[in-house]
């Protein structure tokens, strides 16, 4: 799994008070993925969230998910690595 052409959008000031850091696109092997919001936890930490519809009744039906904890971290792992070169970070 491999995750390639990684962009980024900051949020605004207004939102990243939310914790939005920013919306992220990129390439997970052939399938295009758009609409993953990049997010400061409480705790500090920064998590990928994928999108998801609302029912009637609040629940949340994501589109796309990792199959499991593993599989979202080295999403996430590859993702930060990308924004962090993008952002000239060493």
């Amino acid at each position: 799994m491999k995750v390639t052409n990684v962009r980024m959008v900051l949020a605004s000031k207004a939102d990243a008070v939310r914790g939005l850091v920013g919306y992220v696109s990129f390439r997970l092997d052939r399938v295009q993925v758009d609409g993953v919001t990049l997010r400061r936890t409480r705790g500090g930490e920064l998590r990928l969230v994928f999108p998801a519809r609302r029912d009637r009744r609040g629940r949340s039906h994501p589109f796309l998910w990792p199959i499991d904890a593993a599989t979202h971290r080295a999403i996430e792992a590859q993702v930060f690595e990308a924004v962090r070169l993008a952002e000239g970070a060493p």
